[in-house]
């Protein structure tokens, strides 16, 4: 199986990215899917290698977190027919990278490459992001108290061509 075989949209990747607790992270399923593996089968495979992933790699969804996504982006139920019986997993790009070494097929470290470039792209754009903002910013400082003067002029000036018209 070649790379070329696996491509998988960047856009698809970046819209499995969510922002949770303050972290970029990749739901259990989502990656799952992406490995072409069941979401038990995933996180059978994690638990067996539990020691390889700390709380800043991966995270269990809280009750209330669990809620909230289900209104968002739709997941299934965690009670009743059909559904999750377990709140979901949340990977960070950490957790991601270390999946690999966990899920040892062609199609997982296809994916996994994939996912971390993409990672990696988000990351460089909201650097981006931060210096056109920064210079922004900057710019805005700079011009700003020369508006102030063309602006006070022009007032001054309207001022001046009020005591012409008064009647």
């Amino acid at each position: 199986m070649t790379e070329n075989a696996l491509l998988i949209q960047s856009e698809v990747i970046e819209n499995k990215i969510f922002l949770v607790r303050g972290k970029k992270v990749m739901f259990d399923r989502d990656l799952a899917v992406l490995y072409g593996v069941t979401t038990g089968n995933l996180n059978k495979a994690v638990n067996r290698n539990i020691e390889r992933f700390p709380d800043d790699f991966m995270f269990q969804l809280a009750k209330e977190e669990g809620d909230s996504l289900r209104f968002q982006i739709g997941i299934s139920k965690t009670e009743g027919r059909g559904g999750r019986r377990f709140l979901p997993y949340a990977f960070t790009e950490n957790g991601v990278a270390m999946l690999s070494s966990v899920l040892n097929s062609e199609r997982a470290i296809h994916v996994n490459i994939q996912i971390m470039r993409t990672f990696t792209k988000l990351r460089e754009m909201l650097a981006s992001n931060k210096e056109l903002a920064k210079r922004l910013d900057e710019m805005e400082k700079k011009y700003d108290s020369q508006f102030k003067g063309v602006l006070k002029e022009m007032k001054g000036q309207v001022s001046t061509c009020d005591r012409f018209y008064e009647v």
